[in-house]
């Protein structure tokens, strides 16, 4: 069961290192493969005021720092195809947002670094039109490729997760990863930026491993409600232990070692 986790946003060295050394911990008493993940730039976000992050040069610095400090590796967000290069000279694996999945340029570029990459279904998809955006990849010459399950949009600022989507999405012969806070968010829910709904994203958790997910995705902070990027939607750090050991007593009763 692969951990993906960290701050939505890098907000500063120090927060990255505290939150990057409990993960690392907990991973290894449990034994779970973990990658350490925080955006040096959230272009997507509701209004123009809203906290970005460092920005790429300052936050590839920053995960550099935690890749080494921690000898883990690390992910993140790039938006435009010039970003690739930079990035995957500190990056172990590139993600491609939810918002920019059928960007071909982006893409191409991200497969072209030779980088594992992971892309987030986007709200609008279904999970069989990700089979065009792993062509996409395939074509530009990527061969490592994680596809992410993040929500579906349900009609006014609200998501929903149809579970048939991860056997859908495996089906394409490649590790499928569950957003679990990302899922409980609420776009723009509140006007100038996003809500969210933290208390669910353990359930779909569970139920995303339930339903056969290759790994976790999930955002998580020692204090959500003074988080500067996607605090509704992030679980307290100190939650997480339990909901590990919960994920990895699913994946033992489906005969499956949780590493």
């Amino acid at each position: 069961m692969l951990l993906i986790a960290g701050p939505c946003a890098i907000e500063s060295l120090d927060l990255c290192l505290y939150i990057a050394e409990f993960l690392k911990n907990e991973a290894e008493k449990r034994q779970l493969p973990f990658i350490f993940k925080a955006s040096f730039d959230k272009a997507n976000r509701s209004s123009i005021n809203s906290f970005r992050g460092p920005g790429m040069d300052e936050g590839l610095r920053i995960l550099e720092t935690v890749r080494k400090r921690f000898e883990v590796p690390v992910i993140s967000d790039i938006h435009l195809p010039e970003q690739a290069d930079a990035a995957a000279e500190v990056l172990d694996i590139i993600q491609i947002p939810a918002f920019l999945c059928r960007q071909t340029d982006l893409l191409a570029a991200a497969a072209r670094t030779g980088k594992p990459v992971n892309v987030k279904k986007g709200q609008f998809l279904a999970p069989w039109d990700m089979k065009n955006v792993v062509t996409k990849l395939k074509e530009s010459g990527a061969s490592k490729i994680m596809l992410t399950e993040r929500g579906a949009s349900f009609g006014y600022n609200n998501l929903v997760v149809d579970f048939r989507s991860i056997p859908i999405l495996k089906s394409f012969g490649y590790p499928v990863i569950f957003d679990a806070t990302h899922s409980v968010q609420l776009p723009g829910g509140s006007g100038t930026h996003s809500s969210g709904q933290r208390e669910f994203a353990p359930v779909l958790a569970r139920s995303a491993m339930a339903a056969g997910a290759d790994g976790l995705f999930i955002e998580v902070h020692p204090e959500p409600e003074k988080a500067l990027c996607d605090g509704a939607n992030s679980l307290h750090l100190s939650t997480l232990p339990g909901l590990l050991d919960q994920l990895c007593a699913i994946k033992a009763i489906l005969g499956e070692s949780p590493a």
